[in-house]
């Protein structure tokens, strides 16, 4: 019997990758990594170092076996808890932030911010009646096209029965 070499079994073995990795939408090798240092350099966070130097982690059940993904049959890869709850943190205050400016200007120009919610909702109707029309036909003709598979499969049906 032949044994499959190293590199070989290597190549058809779930690998963790570690490049590409997104949280929240943003890589975190060349843009969390990075801050997340910083933030530590500076003192303003105080994520584990173990967290920074490996955050990506595989994931367990609750029986302490490898959790695998039932669609894919690849192992789970989660991020390091201490860096997740950190960029969750950096979100929700992003999301804050963004409030805080829309209500402060909608309260400093009233009639500026209500200008501008008729101005957005003027421009947008043509979209969404285009889009309601599309639809409606899309639902029309898909409708039309049902009908007349079952019309054809009616008289199939009827031949089985009687046969």
């Amino acid at each position: 019997m032949t044994t499959t070499p190293e590199y070989i079994a290597s190549l058809l073995k779930p690998q963790v990758k570690s490049q590409g990795r997104k949280v929240w939408s943003v890589d975190l090798e060349t843009v969390w990594l990075p801050f997340f240092t910083a933030t530590n350099t500076v003192k303003a966070t105080a994520i584990p170092h173990e967290a920074l130097g490996a955050p990506l982690r595989l994931a367990y059940n609750p029986d302490k076996t490898v959790k695998f993904n039932e669609r894919s049959g690849k192992p789970v890869i989660r991020v390091a808890k201490e860096l997740a709850d950190s960029v969750r943190l950096v979100r929700e205050n992003f999301i804050a932030n963004l409030q805080h400016y829309a209500g402060s200007v909608r309260k400093d120009n009233p009639e500026g911010y209500t200008n501008e919610v008729r101005l957005n909702t003027e421009a947008g109707k043509p979209i969404v009646m285009a889009d309601r029309a599309a639809l409606d036909k899309a639902i029309q003709e898909a409708m039309t096209e049902a009908m007349k598979d079952k019309e054809t499969a009616a008289p199939n049906e009827a031949n089985l029965v009687t046969a």
